[in-house]
């Protein structure tokens, strides 16, 4: 049986909003915040409930390599992840399974594709934040195995045309993997859009009274982009993000985004937005690709 690519999601991983929802995982304790986008997680998990999902492959900016791309290759791991940047919000127990199978299939295709790729099989790996967040503001239940690569941070050694040229060498890889597994796969791109923050917190993080954009133009640039993705101008997307990540200092440049797209062969569907907010100044949408409209 042909596998299937069921979904596709731009999920944002700030780690404010596993905060905000107060989580048994989570140690910190909030009083509420970010609503606009932890409704919107709220209604992408209602469509998502209604397809059968084997596994999620997310690809994630702050699991960083510098030698090509990595994939989770241990079945099982557990262990805490403290935010570097907000340990006061973010101490997390998480608890997963990787889709072993999966990802060596990825990992191969990507190779055969003539990218440099490796399975990572160290038990003691710590899972970075960026994954554990989008998965759980995706799946809180954590039933569902995943497959998490790495960032090949081509940007900063190249330039973003570069990383653009091999994430979509990479998402055609995943399609193909995921196609001869059998496997209904759902696809996160663990990404903000603009990504110019804060350099201060307020004495309470939750203060929404707080919390705008950074400046002008990076809603500009969000909302231009929000707009393509509505119409299904997917491989228009794709030429502008080198312009789009250098003006708009976006996550993008981590490759995430245009992977997913790839992956899906560039959907000419429109995305559902379920919700856009700013998180310490940087926007995020979490928007999707379900069903008929994730392939091509």
């Amino acid at each position: 049986m042909s596998g299937q690519i069921v979904g596709g999601a731009l999920a944002p991983h700030p780690p404010h909003l596993i905060y905000a929802e107060n989580p048994p995982q989570n140690e910190p304790t909030a009083e509420c915040g970010w609503e606009t986008l932890r409704w919107g997680y709220e209604r992408l998990r209602r469509d998502l409930a209604q397809h059968e999902i084997d596994a999620i492959v997310v690809l994630s900016p702050h699991w960083q390599t510098y030698i090509g791309w990595h994939m989770l290759g241990v079945p099982h791991f557990a262990s805490k992840s403290v935010d570097p940047i907000f340990p006061n919000l973010f101490r997390y127990s998480y608890e997963l399974d990787v889709d072993v199978e999966l990802a060596r299939g990825i990992c191969q295709a990507g190779a055969e594709a003539g990218l440099v790729t490796k399975m990572m099989e160290n038990p003691d790996f710590r899972v970075d934040y960026g994954t554990i967040v989008s998965c759980h503001l995706v799946n809180p239940t954590w039933d569902i195995p995943i497959v998490s690569i790495s960032s090949c941070r081509s940007t900063a050694f190249y330039s973003v045309e570069v990383m653009q040229e091999q994430a979509i060498a990479l998402g055609q890889a995943t399609r193909k993997a995921i196609l001869e597994s059998g496997k209904k796969v759902l696809l996160l791109a663990s990404n903000s859009l603009s990504h110019r923050h804060f350099v201060t917190e307020s004495a309470v993080p939750e203060d929404m009274s707080k919390e705008h954009i950074t400046h002008h133009g990076q809603y500009l640039w969000d909302m231009r982009v929000i707009e393509m993705m509505k119409q299904g101008r997917t491989r228009e997307i794709v030429d502008i993000m080198p312009e789009f990540t250098t003006q708009a200092i976006t996550e993008t440049d981590a490759g995430a985004f245009t992977w997913m797209l790839s992956a899906m062969d560039f959907p000419t569907a429109g995305a559902e937005v379920y919700g856009y907010g700013t998180v310490i100044g940087t926007g995020n949408v979490v928007a999707a690709w379900l069903g008929e409209a994730a392939n091509g």
